[in-house]
């Protein structure tokens, strides 16, 4: 058969990371078939068999139902109803060139090469599925507990220079020691992608981690203001053991739109000041339509760029690096005519200051 593979997130906006489901589909039926990653849905009707998957339920996509030829999946189109891949392909080697003749054609017209890192230099898997919290946020929501799901060398390409695993909640398996031992035999600098969770953080879990061949930025999550004390606690024995730059999603606009939810942001980074962490703003799409939506993008522009937010307070970062006039310098002012006590008690928070690692 002649097999077509659509990313939807790709011919949408494009995205920074190739898509695992897709690349099993390839590298399954590839054994008999000619596979080809499509750039247009015009091309569907030339191919016998077309895949389609899109991680983000805002990817537009045109209408796939006049098409019979045409198979979708993916979260972006189901979301916590996404079904799994049939067995014999979930746990096929995933097709890591699935996207090469793509990559050299955007190369060819002048995109950094260094873009599609994630498309080139790792092998994708998940040693575990699935999570015990059930955030009404994250589509990750099917299973009650972490269980295992694969080998390392169900997803390792050797050739490849790390390992990114996607597990939804690592530590949270029972096993999770034994199967960091395996992570160290492969020899190979990997990332926890999906981050891990803090909250379970203990001082064994924290020396073997950083004993380990980890790559980048070390990543958790802050997601709600509630969680401030077990999320200090659990912080204090990470950086016992911790000298890499340790960065937490902090999840803003999803309880709330409004003032308050801007305060919890401030104090959530105020504390990860004190810890000598980074804060990752992830803004929830309701931010869009709010009266805060200045302050939500300033905010994430400030902290997510690491040299200015280890440098700048937010004042500084809206009136120096900005400029007097600048839409950031605007959202600020416009805030603190609004809300002055509150400006005053973190506008002017600075980490070099509060961190006291």
């Amino acid at each position: 058969m002649k097999i077509g593979i659509i990313d939807a997130d790709l011919l949408d906006k494009g995205t920074r990371h190739p898509n695992l489901a897709l690349m099993k589909i390839s590298g399954y039926y590839k054994k008999e078939n000619e596979v080809t990653l499509l750039s247009s849905y015009d091309d569907i009707p030339n191919y016998d068999k077309v895949f389609i998957s899109k991680v983000f339920d805002f990817t537009k996509t045109p209408n796939l139902s006049v098409y019979d030829n045409v198979e979708i999946g993916g979260t972006g189109f189901f979301g916590v109803e996404a079904k799994d891949l049939p067995r014999e392909i979930e746990h096929h080697m995933p097709d890591y060139h699935l996207y090469d003749e793509y990559i050299e054609n955007e190369i060819a017209r002048g995109v950094k090469a260094s873009k599609f890192n994630d498309y080139k230099d790792g092998s994708i898997g998940f040693i575990t599925r699935g999570c015990f919290r059930k955030c009404p946020f994250c589509v990750n929501r099917k299973y009650d507990k972490p269980v295992k799901h694969s080998e390392i060398d169900e997803f390792l390409d050797k050739d490849r220079k790390y390992i990114y695993f996607w597990d939804d909640n690592f530590l949270a398996y029972p096993k999770w020691k034994e199967e960091l031992e395996k992570v160290k035999a492969a020899n190979k600098p990997f990332e926890f992608r999906q981050g891990l969770d803090i909250r379970l953080m203990t001082d064994e879990k924290a020396e073997m981690l950083n004993s380990m061949r980890y790559r980048g930025d070390w990543m958790f999550a802050f997601d709600n203001i509630k969680d401030r004390n077990l999320i200090e606690r659990k912080l204090k024995i990470w950086k016992k053991y911790c000298k890499k730059q340790t960065r937490l999603y902090v999840l803003v606009a999803y309880d709330s739109q409004d003032v308050d939810d801007i305060v919890n942001a401030f104090e959530r980074i105020k504390i990860l000041m004190k810890y000598g962490c980074v804060p990752y703003i992830m803004r929830y799409k309701e931010y869009e339509n709010s009266e805060m939506r200045g302050m939500y993008i300033t905010l994430a522009r400030w902290c997510n760029q690491v040299s200015f937010y280890k440098k700048n307070s937010f004042r500084q970062y809206c009136i120096d690096v900005n400029g007097v006039g600048s839409s950031a310098h605007r959202y600020m002012t416009e805030f603190e005519s609004k809300y002055p006590d509150i400006a005053e008690k973190y506008f002017d928070l600075r980490f070099e200051e509060l961190n006291e690692y």
